[in-house]
């Protein structure tokens, strides 16, 4: 877990946990640079050594960097700091739908209806940019605090490029209890796989549980496969007819039997707003291969071998724990903290269908004057002469029906006597008008008018924006597709050309190619020589090459000074590509080293640990009362500090306790006790040496002291000092040599 206040990539500060997943822990986040709340997804650190779950983890950020769209939830970064993978996405405050599912029960259908159509819009932005989601689910709809849909977590997604499908090998990816039949079996997943997880989610919503429940993945996976879905209104009896047929066509076995568009599936969801009870959907009919379970639904089962079946069940990947590998993510994510602290701020009570109240008028005025629309969708389904007696089996026996079948009747013949009328109305205006004005000649202007209304002028979106491009165009209900070329002429990101070019009148919802600059066409240029220099002179000789500077993390260097550039990635003279990323790694000087501890050492140990650490040191010296003479006593920096090598380290070595000074008396013609008594006295230690002649001093003075009187000394020096014996004897005359000499020598004795 990542602390609160750390910062990834010097912009992204960590606020707070607010969930966790399989794969990876979400937290609140700033963004400084941008000034805005995020959410940020940082892998966890048992995947972060996997390449699997890396290359996974950057292809959920990669499906969804490109796409910006109101109904998606938007990815903004994605990096790696410090060993840490993270990716930057927009933070929905919010409530899954399958926690808002679980908290109602189930949804009304109008509410249904409103959410279907911003998930499937979602959906549709995906499809636009070539990437197929693949796991569809209420735990991946999330709805914002102001009632916005937003389609999250494209973990699984993969980008389909130039193919419209993309083969499932090994592994079923998305969740089983909404994967469609194609992805059970490993087989071929496109557009309409994605349909098919839509119309499980929609009809979650409207029953409150998934159609297929087991106690294993494999068992749940077959029943998609092998078992037809029971009709919503078995269970909801007051279900609208549109939407009901909307789930099923959603849901065909067959992928082909589906809605080929989430664009069609669109129209008749809002279609479904302001005629519920309207019978436009189209349900084509199949050939049954399984009698006993789809006789009466019309629609083919389809059947997996023995072998295909036991290697289904064989899969290691499809296991019992499959659910918890690729479930959840973002449910998890922003559920495990966050819905406790957040639930109570957003009540999406029975109030939600308050935010849908004003919907019906809105797409109502959409539909009101299209008077022709019912005899359009119509003319589709006249030679079907089968279809009503299939779609009257299976809805005879419904009460509702029952009780108001003749009621029913009637207002459906009353409604398409009044549609007919209107159409024959306005029709006959128009030619009226028409023909006033010179409009209709020949007899050949209905027929051109009918045309024309289908047909609209493709606009130009040259030198636009693929944003501004897709805005304009949908004006027209005209779709998008863009690829990329390089340009000399057409900035980065602007569109060179468009097919079919503008003014040229084509049908509705018709996809205009559009071809968008990615700039001049990329030239060779050579890594320069930066190694040494400064950090800004480094930028400035690459960017003079047009190469992108990246700064790598620092390192500590002893050979190059700090601020200075240690190595550079691509390695200098290499030939790259204009507007490469070059990654400079900047010296932070010295590595740093710790202190020793000084203190109780010796000065020659202490010099001699310094020495060690690359350290020098200055001594000084002072009196202590508690450290020995010669010994350590303090230093100026702590030990263990990290300090640059070559730094001087000052410390104080001991002199012992402080001594007293004291002057010394003068003891001369003092007898030797009045001598001792007076150095005692003043704090010094006599010391008698003996005593000889002296003709100054009496026998018994003191006539010497070692240490003159008045100096200044220690407390407790020595003094020394000698005693007189007075004056020394006379010589004998020499004539009395013998006797004198036989005296001393009698004397002596």
């Amino acid at each position: 877990m990542i602390k609160e206040g750390v910062f990834l990539g010097k912009r992204y500060e960590i606020l707070g946990r607010i969930g966790s997943g399989g794969m990876a822990d979400v937290y609140k986040g700033k963004d400084h640079k941008l000034n805005r709340f995020v959410a940020i997804k940082v892998l966890k650190s048992t995947y972060r050594s996997d390449e699997t779950f890396i290359k996974k983890f950057l292809s959920e950020a990669q499906a969804a960097a490109g796409l910006m769209h109101p109904n998606v939830v938007n990815v903004y970064d994605v990096g790696q700091d410090r060993g840490l993978y993270y990716m930057v996405m927009e933070l929905v405050e919010g409530i899954t739908l399958k926690d808002y599912i679980e908290k109602k029960g189930k949804l009304s259908a109008k509410e249904t209806i409103s959410i279907s159509i911003q998930m499937v819009t979602g959906i549709q932005a995906a499809h636009n940019c070539h990437i197929i989601h693949r796991d569809i689910k209420p735990q991946n709809i999330i709805i914002s605090k102001d009632g916005k849909v937003k389609v999250t977590d494209f973990g699984i997604a993969r980008a389909t490029t130039s193919t419209a499908t993309q083969a499932v090998t090994t592994t079923v990816m998305g969740s089983v209890h909404y994967t469609s039949p194609e992805q059970a079996r490993g087989g071929i997943v496109d557009e309409k796989s994605d349909i098919y997880s839509a119309g499980i989610t929609m009809y979650e919503m409207i029953t409150g549980h998934v159609p297929f429940d087991g106690d294993s993945t494999v068992t749940v996976a077959l029943k998609h496969l092998n078992e037809v879905i029971k009709s919503p209104a078995e269970e909801v009896p007051d279900i609208p007819y549109s939407l009901e047929c909307i789930i099923m066509k959603c849901t065909q076995k067959l992928p082909n039997k589906r809605y080929m568009s989430c664009e069609e599936l669109l129209q008749d969801l809002k279609h479904s707003l302001v005629d519920p009870e309207g019978d436009f959907v189209v349900l084509d009919g199949v050939t049954r291969r399984m009698p006993a379970t789809s006789q009466d639904t019309g629609r083919t089962t389809v059947v997996m071998s023995p072998d295909e079946l036991n290697r289904m069940k064989n899969r290691q990947n499809y296991n019992d724990d499959y659910d918890d590998d690729y479930d959840d993510d973002y449910d998890d994510d922003y559920e495990d903290d966050y819905d406790d602290r957040r639930r109570s701020r957003y009540d999406y009570d029975d109030d939600y269908e308050d935010d849908y109240d004003d919907y019906d008028d809105r797409r109502r005025s959409r539909y009101d004057d299209d008077d022709d629309y019912d005899d359009r969708r119509k003319s589709r389904y006249d030679d079907d002469d089968d279809y009503d007696d299939r779609r009257k089996d299976r809805y005879d026996d419904r009460n509702r029906r029952k009780k108001n079948e003749v009621n029913k009747d009637t207002k459906k013949i009353m409604k398409i006597l009044m549609v007919v009328a209107g159409v024959v109305i306005a029709l006959l205006i128009m030619f009226l008008v028409g023909n006033a004005v010179g409009v209709f000649k020949g007899g050949k202007g209905t027929t051109t008018q009918q045309t024309d209304s289908e047909m609209v002028k493709v606009p130009d979106v040259t030198g636009k924006t693929y944003e501004e491009a897709q805005k304009e165009l949908n004006k027209y209900d005209l779709g998008i597709h863009k690829s990329t070329a390089p340009s000399d002429t057409v900035a980065k990101g602007k569109i060179i050309s468009q097919d079919p070019a503008d003014g040229k009148k084509v049908k509705k919802h018709t996809t205009v190619n559009v071809v968008i600059s990615s700039g001049e066409e990329a030239k060779m240029t050579t890594i320069p020589s930066v190694v040494g220099l400064a950090e800004a002179d480094a930028e400035k000789a690459l960017q003079a090459k047009n190469l992108v500077v990246k700064k790598g993390d620092p390192v500590y260097s002893d050979d190059v000074e700090q601020g200075e550039v240690v190595s550079v990635s691509p390695s200098e003279g290499a030939e790259v590509k204009e507007g490469t990323t070059v990654t400079l790694v900047i010296s932070k000087g010295n590595q740093p080293t710790k202190v020793p501890k000084l203190t109780g050492k010796s000065q020659s140990d202490a010099e001699a640990a310094l020495s060690q650490a690359g350290l020098s040191g200055n001594a000084t010296e002072d009196y202590s009362d508690t450290v020995e003479k010669g010994l350590v006593i303090s230093q100026d920096t702590d030990a263990g500090k990290e300090v640059s090598k070559g730094t001087t380290i000052g410390y104080v070595v001991s002199k012992g306790p402080k001594l007293t000074v004291v002057p010394v008396p003068s003891i001369i013609s003092f007898d030797k006790n009045t001598a001792e008594k007076k150095l005692k006295e003043a704090g010094l230690t006599p010391e008698y040496i003996g005593e000889d002649y002296s003709d100054e001093y009496p026998k018994g003075q003191v006539f010497y002291q070692s240490v003159s009187s008045g100096t200044q000394v220690e407390k407790g020096t020595t003094v020394q000092y000698m005693v007189s014996k007075g004056s020394q004897p006379s010589a004998p005359d020499s004539g009395n040599s013998g006797n004198d000499s036989g005296t001393e020598e009698n004397t002596n004795q």
